[in-house]
């Protein structure tokens, strides 16, 4: 076994288990941080004044959407299959869970990119499959 084998052994060990290593470990800290930061921002948005409520929320907003910018990043980094760290697809796919918060507070912005998000990436990677690149070097 090569150096090169045993690194990419461990990183998809990594990736499989815990938060994983590099872009993986990103998108679920995007992910762990942002979609469950609504029980927070509603405790928020009670105890503030009403003139400040709408303000909360559209922070809130605004941080959905840069969440779902932060998939985008990552996935320009590495468009094709083949050239990702293991398991980066599904983590990419988990972008869509950014849908329950955006409904919770009727962000239409939101839950439209999310669902829409998930179906790219899966579009992308049945488009892989189909043309027979899906498999890592």
């Amino acid at each position: 076994m090569d150096l090169n084998s045993a690194r990419r052994i461990v990183e998809s060990e990594a990736a499989r288990t815990g938060l994983g290593t590099g872009p993986n470990r990103r998108l679920r800290l995007t992910l762990i941080i942002g979609m469950p930061l609504f029980l927070p921002v509603l405790g928020i948005m009670i105890l503030v004044p009403k003139p400040l409520m709408d303000d909360v929320l559209r922070v809130y907003e605004a941080g959905i959407i840069g969440c779902l910018m932060h998939y985008v990043w990552v996935f320009a980094k590495y468009p094709r299959y083949a050239d990702r760290p293991p398991y980066l697809t599904r983590d990419l796919a988990m972008g869509g869970g950014f849908f329950l918060p955006a409904l919770f507070f009727g962000f239409w912005p939101g839950m439209i990119a999310a669902l829409g998000w998930s179906l790219f990436v899966g579009v992308t990677y049945a488009v892989e499959v189909k043309r027979g690149r899906h498999v890592n070097p």
